[in-house]
């Protein structure tokens, strides 16, 4: 398990007043990005290396 102790959380800028319903990410961590439900901030957490998430990211940008 990943120590995210230093995890420093934030919300995309695209997420709007949804009423809570998008994503946090951390991407401070050394080797390490990892997202959470916003509305459960204390339940699980995925674990991404930067090179996948930047791979998810460019992916979601180009079907855009």
């Amino acid at each position: 398990m990943a120590d995210l102790a230093g995890a420093q959380w934030r919300k995309s800028a695209h997420s709007g007043s949804n009423g809570g319903d998008c994503i946090e990410v951390a991407d401070n961590l050394p080797g390490l990005v990892a997202v959470r439900d916003s509305k459960d901030p204390a339940g699980p957490v995925l674990n991404f290396s930067p090179t996948a998430w930047n791979r998810f990211v460019q992916s979601t940008k180009a079907a855009h």
